[in-house]
């Protein structure tokens, strides 16, 4: 996957489209990223019989990769990501600016 941890993206498609965000996870076998702050739902947690009681807590779910960009640290926009080899080293570039990301 051209998208890593620790990027910054904007979502492209979905009901959080246009918000941007840093990936928090990355889940390479069903092709989905964790963005921090998006795709928030919230889930019911059963009380225990330790005394813990239940509540409602917001978590965040997985979005498919095609739904999101990478935001190009230069241009500051949405950009696709290409490969290039310099110096025997294969680095990701902007295809925007062209420049390493």
């Amino acid at each position: 996957m051209k998208i890593k941890k620790g990027d910054q993206v904007e979502i492209m498609a979905g009901k959080d489209a246009g918000k941007r965000g840093e990936i928090v996870r990355v889940i390479p076998a069903t092709q989905k990223v964790v963005v921090k702050g998006a795709n928030v739902m919230k889930r019911h947690i059963r009380a225990t019989r330790d005394g813990a009681k239940g509540q409602r807590v917001e978590k965040e779910f997985p979005i498919h990769v095609s739904n999101v960009m990478l935001v190009c640290p230069h241009t500051d926009k949405p950009t696709r990501i290409g490969y290039k080899i310099e110096g025997g080293e294969k680095i990701r570039i902007s295809k925007q600016s062209g420049k390493a990301i």
